[in-house]
């Protein structure tokens, strides 16, 4: 696949600091000069560093301009090597049903009021209801295609070819949400038994698919600015006959970890090479603050790749639509949509169209990201002020989550009752795993403005820990 000119110029600037020709505290040329050195527009230069600053190879100096950053050893979240042990049967812990009928605890407060009421709400909800009155009669009376309304895949098309993903319209396939979605490809990948490799910490929604399914996982272990390690994966299926490999490759849940673009080259060449299913949870992939990174779908060339993902973290959670494109699966995967869906809101599909096509969604996700971008500094500086006894956490350059550390000593897992009784609902690290490891880990999300009740509870939650 073609590359974009501000990629190019990232990939060349990029292999010059790796073959030590940049090296570590380098201020890089200017962008007018990077501009005219390589015939490029001022923007195309500025995405080009935006995207090596997200990668952490540059970073951004006040007055001055970007520099070399310095090599750091990166962290590795996974208590061992838990990814040498064989594959196991997923048993989801209880506490999983009471989280995800509390939203999935993306609100540390959910009884405090509610300070943000976007204007886009109003302009999708009255897209959708002209669209339910312009076909009514026949949309009451007829089924929609089971592939989804074509001119929404039309606009899925155009989002992916603007992250440098070429995706024919009749290769997606709308579902009714990425959970969804993630479903119909572990179903069509995999009988009862199989092995899935699966990232650690891992989305908890992928557990819980897997132990329906009656699926043995492998859990790879993860960076918490960079993601799975495709040289832990390359060890695991070695040894053991993994079907699929399940992974969120831009701004992960819980971490937000981001692949470089090497490292997404690399896994797609691995799935290729030893014939697995990559199937790729893209529900973040908008959310990136300064990069919107091209999925693993962008490197497929023999059809591993599943691109799953959905509108539910971007847009609204209520639409409940999403979609995935299947590559070697797509038939099959359609027709497993089909007989477990048949249909979806023909009208619903039809007004996000045309919200999609009028630009509200663009103009959208580019106020949203500057705003996630804010909340998350917020939450930063409340922990630094108000918890003074936790180990770190990560800092994502895009996505809705950061992932806590806590002392050896405190298992959040303990603490989700007694918070709840006081309204505050937290997400234990024992939920991202199949097995014991991230007791002492805590997922909390900035999707809300820090308000004076939710800083009230997060300050609750800190003096909880500290007297564990």
């Amino acid at each position: 696949m073609s590359e974009f000119k501000y990629q190019q110029l990232a990939r060349l600037l990029s292999k010059r600091i790796e073959q030590h020709i940049l090296q570590a505290g380098d201020k890089l040329p200017s962008i007018r000069q990077l501009s005219q050195e390589f015939s490029l527009a001022k923007v195309s230069v500025q995405h080009a560093l935006h995207y090596l600053e997200a990668q952490g190879l540059v970073e951004a100096r006040p007055r001055s301009g970007y520099y070399v950053k310095a090599a750091e050893k990166e962290q590795q979240v996974v208590p061992g090597m838990a990814y040498e042990s064989p594959p196991e049967l997923v048993d989801v812990p209880h506490i999983f049903q009471q989280i995800m009928a509390r939203g999935a605890a993306f609100d540390v407060f959910p009884s405090a009021p509610l300070h943000d009421h976007p204007p886009h709400i109003e302009i999708l909800h009255r897209d959708i209801s002209r669209a339910q009155r312009q076909r009514a009669q026949e949309n009451a009376l007829y089924y929609g295609p089971p592939e989804g309304d074509r001119s929404l895949r039309a606009q899925i098309q155009k989002q992916y070819k603007a992250r440098n993903c070429a995706l024919d319209v009749d290769e997606i396939c709308i579902t009714s949400g990425c959970q969804n979605s993630l479903f119909i490809a572990l179903t069509a990948c995999c009988q009862p038994g199989d092995t899935i490799a699966i990232e650690s910490p891992a989305f908890y929604g992928v557990l819980q698919i897997a132990q329906q399914l009656g699926l043995k996982v492998l859990e790879i272990p993860c960076s918490s600015s960079s993601g799975m390690s495709v040289e832990a994966l390359c060890k695991v299926i070695t040894r053991w006959p993994v079907k699929a490999c399940v992974v969120t490759p831009s701004y992960s849940t819980p971490t937000g970890a981001c692949m470089p673009y090497h490292e997404k080259q690399k896994l797609v060449a691995l799935a290729q090479q030893h014939q697995f299913f990559l199937i790729e949870d893209d529900i973040y992939g908008e959310l990136g603050f300064s990069l919107q990174p091209e999925p693993l779908k962008h490197f497929d060339q023999l059809g591993q790749v599943i691109l799953c993902s959905s509108f539910s973290k971007s847009l609204s959670r209520d639409l409940r639509i999403g979609w995935f494109s299947g590559g070697k699966l797509h038939e099959k995967m359609t027709y497993l949509k089909l007989v477990n869906q048949l249909s979806g809101s023909q009208s619903v599909q039809s007004g996000v169209a045309k919200f999609l096509a009028e630009g509200h969604y663009r103009r959208l996700l580019n106020r949203y990201r500057q705003r996630l971008k804010q909340r998350r500094d917020n939450l930063i500086t409340a922990l630094n002020n108000n918890w003074c006894n936790h180990q770190g956490f990560s800092v994502p350059d895009g996505g809705l989550t950061l992932w806590v550390k806590l002392p050896d000593h405190i298992d959040t897992h303990k603490m989700y009752q007694p918070l709840l009784q006081q309204g505050i609902t937290i997400t234990p690290g024992v939920l991202f795993s199949s097995q014991t490891g991230f007791r002492n880990y805590l997922r909390l999300s900035f999707a809300h403005t820090l308000d004076k009740p939710r800083m009230k509870a997060l300050r609750t939650v800190g003096q909880f820990i500290q007297n564990c």
